[in-house]
Parts: C-alpha cells; sequence; structure tokens
C-alpha cells in the first residue's frame, strides 16, 4: 500500500516546533500589508545587488520516509550563491526593528535557512555549507548579516531531530483518523426519522458526495442540526472531507451542535471536536491585555503551548470551554490562543461565522492565502450570513477619528501628523458637497494615503513612547488595516459612499451590498456546504446573497408538525404603517394584545418592529387593559447575558398568565426554544421592514439597477425574515400548539403571502371583534382532540 505524502512548508514547519518566547498583543496581526510589501522590494533589490553567481527564490522539497508516512518539506531559499568554493544560503527578513542592536539571528528565522541549508547540501553531496541571515531595515534600508558553517553530520541530525518531532503529531494523527473511520462504518442515525428528516439527511448526504453546495430550506422541528451533522460524519468517514466546520451565529446553537456530536459519540462515534469561544469570554485576566507584563499567560506562552497541546488533544475528544480553561490553567498558556492551535488537529470545529470568513479574523491556519483543504462546511441560521457577511467585507473611516490620532502622534512623529493631515483633507473636500449621504464612484486617493499612513504607524508602534500611547492609536491602527484590506475587494458588489452619522460625524464606507463572490471565495477553500435555516425565503433572494455558484442545490423540506394545532390569524384591521402610528392604532394593538391571552392563561410573547413601539404599545396596556392575574415583562435594549437568562426563565409552567414585550430580530425572536408549556402564543406586530435609512436606500437603489425588486432586497424580504423567526417560536415539538397573530392589513396582499412557507396553508383572518372567538374554538378543539 502506497504511503500517504504530507506537505508542509518549510515556515510552517520551523514556527510551528521551533517556536519559544512571550505571546504579544501584536503578534499574528502585524504591519502585514506594508511589510509584505516592502519586504518583497527589499528582497529583489537584494537578490539584484549580489551578482550573476546568486541564484535567486530557489525552489526545493525533500522527503523524509517514515514507516507509515512520507513528510515532504517544500520552500524557496531566498538566495543561493558561491563564493571562494563555498555554498552558501541566504535567508532575507525585513524588519521595522533596529538591526544594530541584534546580537544574533531569530532562531524561527534561522532555522528556516537551515532547512534549506540541508536540502541543498543533499541534493549537491556537500560536507559543509554556509549560512547567512541578511536582515534589512525597510525604513533606512541598513543591512545586517549574521554567517555560519554547519557541517554535514551537525545539519543531519538537527534536522532529523526536527522532523521526528513533527512525526509525532503526524503518527497521531494518522493513528486516530484510522480508528475515527473505523466507528463510522456502522454508525447508525440515533433517533427514529422524523418527518422530513430522512429527506434533508439523504440530500445533504448527496451534495457532500459530489462537492457541490446545497440550501435547505427546514422548519423548526426537522432536527435540522443532528440532519446536517450525521451526514457530514458519514461523509468525512467515506473520505468526502476530513475537517467539518459547524458554523452559527448564536451561542445557543452552538451547544446545540455540540450536543449532537455527543449523541454521536453514544452511539460509538470517535470524533473529536473543539468548540471556539470568543478571547473576550476566555481570558484568565479582568482585561484582555495580551503583554507579557500584564499576563502571566502571554509570558513564555510559546514555550509551553505545543506540550499543552499534544497533551489535550491526544486525551480527549470533546473540546468545550471548560475543557480548555482547564488545560490552560495547568500550562500557564493562553486559552484563546491554545485552543486556536488546537483546532488544527480536530476532526470537527464548532464556531462562530466570522472564524471563517471575516478577512481580520479568519484562521489563517485554515484559510490562508492559496491553502485550500479537504473541509464540509455546515452553515446554522443561513439567513444571518447577508448581513453578517456585508459587515464583515465592509470598512468605515470617519474623519473625526483622523484628526483626533493626528493631535495625539504629531509630537512624537510629524511626518505621520502630516500624512494624517493629508487624509482629513480629502475627507473635507468630499464633505462640502454632502447634505446627508452621497455615493461615490470609488474611494479616491485615500486608500494611497492611508497606506503611508499605515507605515508610518507600523514604525512608531514598533517603539512606542507608552503603553498609554498605544492603547490610545492602536484601534484606529486597526480601522485603517482593515479599511485597506477591504479596499482591495471593492468591485461591483460594492457601493462606496460618505455620510453625516447620528453623531454628527463625517465617514466614508465601503459597503459590501452583495457579500456572495466574497464568501464564495472562503467557501471554495473547502469542499461542499450546506446552508440551512428555517427561514431561507425566498431560496433565489438567499442564494444570490451567499453564493456565485449557478449549479447550488436547493432542498424544501415540509414540516413534521400538525398544522391543526397552530391558530395562525392575520389581524385585517391593524397595521404598524409609520402613517397610522398613534394613540388610536396602538390602542388596537394592546387591545389584540389582551384578547390573546385573556383566552388561555399560559406563557406569550409579542414582537415589535422597534423599541419605541414597544415601550408605547406596553404604556396603553398598563394603563387599559392590565389584569391582575397577568404579568408583564419588557426586553431592554442593552440586557447582560446573565439578563437574558433570567429573562428566559420567567417563562415556566405557572398558575398566571405572562406576557413578554420583545423587538423583532433581537436575542429572544430566534435561537430559543421554550417548548410545551412554556410558550403557548405570540404576536407579531408589523412586517418587520427595516427602518428606512442612508444604507438602505443605497441597497434599494442599487438592486434597482440591476433589474431586481429594489424594495424587496432592501426591505421586504429582512423585514419578513424577523416576521418568520418570531413566529417560528410556537411550535418547536410535535407536543406543542399555540396561537400566532400576524398584527398587519399588509400580510394580507400577494407579496407578503408568497413569502409565507407551505406549513403556512391554514390561515384564518380576524378583527378585533372576532379574533377571541377564533382563539376560544381553536382551544376547545386542541382540548377536545389533543
Amino acid at each position: 500500500m502506497e504511503k500517504p505524502v504530507i506537505r508542509i512548508s518549510v515556515r510552517n514547519l520551523v514556527e510551528f516546533i521551533l517556536r519559544s518566547g512571550d505571546l504579544t498583543g501584536r503578534s499574528g496581526t502585524a504591519a502585514d500589508k506594508e511589510a509584505m510589501l516592502k519586504g518583497s522590494r527589499i528582497h529583489r533589490k537584494i537578490q539584484k545587488q549580489m551578482g550573476s553567481n546568486y541564484k535567486a527564490e530557489v525552489s526545493l522539497k525533500r522527503d523524509t520516509e517514515y514507516e507509515n508516512v512520507i513528510l515532504r518539506t517544500e520552500g524557496r531559499a531566498d538566495g543561493i550563491f558561491t563564493e571562494e568554493d563555498r555554498t552558501c544560503i541566504d535567508e532575507i527578513k525585513g524588519v521595522y526593528r533596529n538591526i544594530d542592536q541584534m546580537e544574533e539571528p531569530v532562531p524561527v528565522h534561522r532555522a528556516q535557512a537551515l532547512c534549506y541549508a540541508w536540502i541543498w547540501m543533499e541534493q549537491q553531496k556537500l560536507d559543509e555549507i554556509d549560512v547567512q541571515m541578511t536582515y534589512v531595515n525597510l525604513d533606512t534600508e541598513g543591512v545586517r548579516r549574521f554567517r555560519e558553517t554547519v557541517s554535514h553530520d551537525e545539519l543531519e541530525k538537527w534536522y532529523q531531530n526536527l522532523m521526528d518531532a513533527y512525526y509525532r503529531w503526524i503518527s497521531y494523527q494518522i493513528t486516530w483518523r484510522k480508528e475515527r473511520n473505523v466507528s463510522m462504518e456502522n454508525l447508525e442515525f440515533p433517533f427514529p426519522y422524523r418527518s422530513g428528516q430522512r429527506d434533508m439527511v439523504a440530500g445533504v448526504y448527496h451534495a457532500l458526495s459530489k462537492g457541490e453546495q446545497i440550501f435547505v430550506q427546514a422548519p423548526t422541528g426537522v432536527g435540522k442540526t443532528m440532519s446536517s451533522v450525521f451526514p457530514a460524519v458519514r461523509a468525512v468517514g467515506e473520505g468526502k472531507g476530513e475537517t467539518v466546520f459547524y458554523l452559527t451565529a448564536r451561542t445557543i446553537t452552538r451547544t446545540v451542535a455540540q450536543d449532537a456530536y455527543e449523541i454521536l459519540r453514544e452511539k460509538g462515534l470517535k470524533f473529536k471536536v473543539i468548540t471556539l469561544i470568543a478571547k473576550e469570554k476566555l481570558c484568565f485576566c479582568e482585561k484582555t491585555e495580551c503583554e507579557p507584563e500584564k499576563c502571566p499567560y502571554a509570558k513564555g506562552h510559546f514555550d509551553r503551548v505545543n506540550d499543552a497541546v499534544y497533551e489535550l488533544w491526544t486525551e480527549e475528544q470533546a473540546f468545550d470551554r471548560e475543557t480548555i480553561l482547564r488545560q490552560a490553567e495547568k500550562w500557564k498558556v493562553c486559552p484563546f490562543e491554545m485552543s486556536l492551535d488546537l483546532a488544527v488537529w480536530m476532526d470537527g470545529i464548532i464556531c462562530d461565522y466570522n472564524y471563517v470568513f471575516d478577512p481580520n479574523a479568519c484562521l489563517k491556519r485554515f484559510f490562508g492565502e492559496n491553502n485550500p483543504g479537504e473541509y464540509i462546511f455546515l452553515i446554522d441560521e443561513a439567513h444571518n450570513l447577508v448581513d453578517r457577511g456585508r459587515e464583515m467585507y465592509s470598512a468605515v473611516l470617519c474623519k473625526e477619528d483622523i484628526e483626533n490620532i493626528r493631535i495625539k502622534v504629531k509630537k512624537y512623529s510629524p511626518r505621520l501628523g502630516r500624512l494624517l493631515n493629508k487624509t482629513k483633507k480629502q475627507l473635507e473636500t468630499l464633505e462640502e458637497d454632502c447634505i446627508s449621504w452621497k455615493v461615490l464612484d470609488n474611494a479616491g486617493a485615500l486608500p494611497v494615503s492611508l497606506l503611508s499612513v499605515q507605515g508610518e504607524m507600523d514604525k512608531l508602534l514598533e517603539e512606542p513612547p507608552s503603553q498609554e500611547f498605544t492603547d490610545d492609536i492602536l484601534e484606529f491602527y486597526f480601522q485603517v488595516r482593515d479599511f485597506l484590506n477591504i479596499a482591495e475587494l471593492v468591485d461591483e458588489n460594492y457601493e462606496v459612499y460618505v455620510s453625516y452619522g447620528e453623531d454628527g460625524k463625517f465617514r466614508m464606507k465601503l459597503f459590501c451590498v452583495n457579500p456572495a463572490a466574497n464568501l464564495q471565495r472562503c467557501l471554495d477553500k473547502g469542499n461542499s456546504t450546506v446552508f440551512f435555516s428555517a427561514t431561507l425565503l425566498p431560496l433565489k433572494y438567499y442564494r444570490k446573497m451567499l453564493s456565485t455558484r449557478s449549479e447550488n442545490f436547493g432542498l424544501y423540506v415540509g414540516s413534521p408538525f400538525e398544522q391543526k394545532k397552530r391558530c395562525l390569524m392575520i389581524c385585517t384591521d391593524v397595521s404598524s404603517k409609520y402613517t397610522r402610528r398613534g394613540y388610536k392604532e396602538y390602542r388596537k394593538i394592546a387591545e389584540y394584545i389582551a384578547r390573546m391571552a385573556w383566552q388561555k392563561k399560559g406563557n406569550y410573547m409579542v414582537f415589535f418592529p422597534s423599541y419605541k413601539l414597544m415601550e408605547d404599545v406596553y404604556q396603553i396596556y398598563q394603563e387599559e387593559f392590565a389584569v391582575s392575574w397577568v404579568r408583564c415583562i419588557c426586553q431592554s435594549s442593552a440586557m447582560t447575558e446573565s439578563e437574558r437568562e433570567e429573562f428566559l426563565q420567567e417563562f415556566r409552567e405557572q398558575e398566571d398568565t405572562l406576557l413578554a414585550f420583545c423587538v423583532m430580530g433581537g436575542v429572544f425572536s430566534e435561537g430559543i426554544d421554550l417548548m410545551g408549556d412554556r410558550l403557548i402564543g405570540a404576536a407579531v406586530v408589523g412586517t418587520g421592514l427595516p427602518q428606512v435609512s442612508a444604507e438602505r436606500e443605497i441597497l434599494k437603489n442599487y438592486y434597482d439597477r440591476k433589474g431586481e425588486q429594489g424594495f424587496d432586497y432592501a426591505y421586504r424580504y429582512p423585514g419578513m425574515n424577523k416576521v418568520l423567526q418570531a413566529a417560528g417560536r410556537v411550535i418547536r415539538t410535535k407536543e406543542d400548539r399555540g396561537t400566532i397573530l400576524l398584527m398587519d392589513e399588509r400580510f394580507c396582499q400577494r407579496e407578503y403571502r408568497t413569502l409565507f412557507p407551505q406549513e403556512w396553508q391554514e390561515i384564518k383572518y380576524c378583527s378585533l371583534e372576532t379574533v377571541e372567538e377564533h382563539i376560544r374554538d381553536f382551544w376547545a378543539t386542541v382540548q377536545k382532540f389533543y
């Protein structure tokens, strides 16, 4: 049997096995863009200066064979030259630091050169070779060289030890994957199939086996999580992928995914899964400051982290928050960085969208440039990815922020102060003829100016005057970096505009109107993708917003629940239109809420399009319809996580009736399960249309120009998604029963009715005079037959 070949670049190899020292706040963020551009130019300049016998950018690779695998190291030596019959490997590094103060090469830089030296030495049958580290200051272009001679025996032993250290990891991975795949051979779906569930499992498996993308519209109760995880796991066992990414926007759905894997483990599956959690939620310190002077876990982090990762990886299968924190405390390493290192060796990763898609936060270990992998993407609550995608691929810069930073830095860097002043003036020119907001043809010369700004900030941050100074400007530094990164992506899917915010500040925004192309570039680094949600309607809209492929599969899964257990009504004599808002309409809404709650004791939720409307209706309800046996609670705009939990704990089986006033699109309108008698009714006030704003109008105009229905793309589709999510809180299991009021006459219009899911066929119409009769009849029928 032919041995598998595992490829790794020389740089990645030495940075993984030989890393050491402290973790710092700028580790891995770097002055990447400017340093890369300058570094490439410096490389070429140095190489040209070295003469005709200097071979530049020499591609090298070497195989090291073990009993069960071949490890292939690859890379390009910056230069190889011969002088006075001596061969020398030259490794060039561009840095901002003071090279005159360097006493020796950076160990991982030297190790990279030693790898190239060994490969070349073996190819050319040399007894010894010189290794030269060439450091170039990116500002002054000053050069400092370190040179040494190494023998064949010395280098052979060093390189073999390096490869043996890496093989230790690869050997365990190979053994584990064999165990994993064997555990899948007789793995069965862990539950009796519900109606529609088998169809979803089959559809997802078919798409994964073909390496395709599929959009799945599946209502609540189908069991979407297990119906996507199970076929993905089976696909991995059959060689259709190696890592399953379960992506979601909410903490609660991450927990559901963890539970799904645990259920499969109970059935015999062996599958290592990590849940990635935000740095702020893992940090041991009160304030997240990744500097060795302030955090003991950052001090010497890289000296210990590999041992911490290997020990945990080889001992556990499930890596949740508590497991990560326990191991990080034991080894005194940063828990967040350790979790990212662990992720590389996982079979499954549960995480937020940004770990895959966000250009500033994505896992470079997986999704670096030209770095495809055997990945399967499961995207839960995929309807959320449209706005999240727009947010991740947009960038904004504020004129007033530029001026504030200019004042702070001009004393320490007059050149940076002048560059910031130039940038500010460019925005002031655009401000002259902007009344509220204005769409531009492009960003003009601003990105070019910002590139110079970033270069000067890099230099200043290399040796800042104080930590306080660094803290003051670091956020702006990242804003500039983000703006430059996004500026490179701007194309026909973007609108560039300037506007005044509610705070009166003047901004330029690079607005990603359609994130599909950017999202697809990320997805193309894997094998296949499953988009699934209970609210992917209309499907054609989400296909256009989330993917550029024309051959995507689509699947509509029917509801497993009896429609007779749900009383769905449109209230035909009320509306949340702005032209109708006032006491008369608010009183009618309040009366509807009261009449719904008076028919049967239990827990109800009422969803409003805004906090203002919610508060106005709540006040009228309390003044005119409050009764002693109905208790009311209200969502607030700045609830902490503990306050949210307390809010949900109010939904319990009780003697009295609970009315919860909430906001559509908020934390309580999706992603929560209040099953059985914990929730027996919901009222949705209005069609959920977003408020008219510059950005919504820009979206509308953009899609009108594209020949689409701009109002639908900017307002109606996002609004109806909020409505469907809110209404979906009521029926979560086959035992659930409840009433749903759609409180707006516009729901009678064809434009809205065509967006209703198939399971909403048995819908009734009511008025304030008839609503109680309909609800009474429903509960009487339910009590009689169920």
